[in-house]
């Protein structure tokens, strides 16, 4: 049997992105309609795993205390609405450290397949930019663009990957995806 689970970029997918970076868990909230998305493919049976670049680590903007304070805030937010998330994947470092797990590479993505023994090519990954799709097309994930965060940016850029469908939001990605699986 397949296992069932989304894949989704956090800033600018499921909170509002900020050009000088989420740094504390006052900063960090929820794009509306977001959190029930999530919600609403938990209750379709399927689990959700975040992977997201955090180089604000790197930078020395903030430490881990502040990104797990911000990831409780997150499943605190998803839990008061019945969403649960079930893993989140980051990567600390900065474009210059040249690491694996930094998107678009897909050492995250390669981590969350190996952990979770999942098949990429039925398993979607949802994000707001081009480096997002990227790691998920490197592996054969379906790619889905939502046009929150820098996605209407993404968008106008260019250069998607082959098959990348576009959603106005998470909930929109929710819905459809959701009324795709039951046809």
């Amino acid at each position: 049997m397949t296992k069932k689970l989304v894949i989704l970029d956090r800033d600018g997918v499921i909170n509002v992105d900020s050009d000088a970076f989420i740094k504390s868990p006052d900063e960090w909230v929820a794009i509306p309609g977001s959190l029930e998305a999530i919600a609403r493919l938990n209750q379709a049976g399927y689990r959700v795993v975040v992977a997201s670049n955090q180089s604000g680590i790197g930078r020395g903007l903030f430490d881990m205390a502040a990104l797990n304070a911000m990831h409780a805030k997150m499943q605190r937010a998803a839990a008061a609405v019945g969403g649960r998330i079930d893993a989140v994947f980051f990567c600390p470092h900065t474009a210059d450290d040249q690491c694996e797990c930094r998107k678009p590479k897909p050492g995250l993505l390669k981590m969350i397949v190996e952990r979770f023994e999942i098949e990429p090519a039925v398993t979607p990954v949802v994000g707001d930019s081009l480096r997002d799709l990227q790691a998920g097309a490197a592996l054969g994930f379906p790619t889905h663009l939502v046009l929150t965060g820098k996605g209407g940016e993404t968008l106008v850029a260019g250069g998607l990957p082959e098959g990348t469908r576009v959603h106005e939001n998470l909930k929109a990605f929710a819905l459809t995806y959701l009324a795709d699986q039951d046809e």
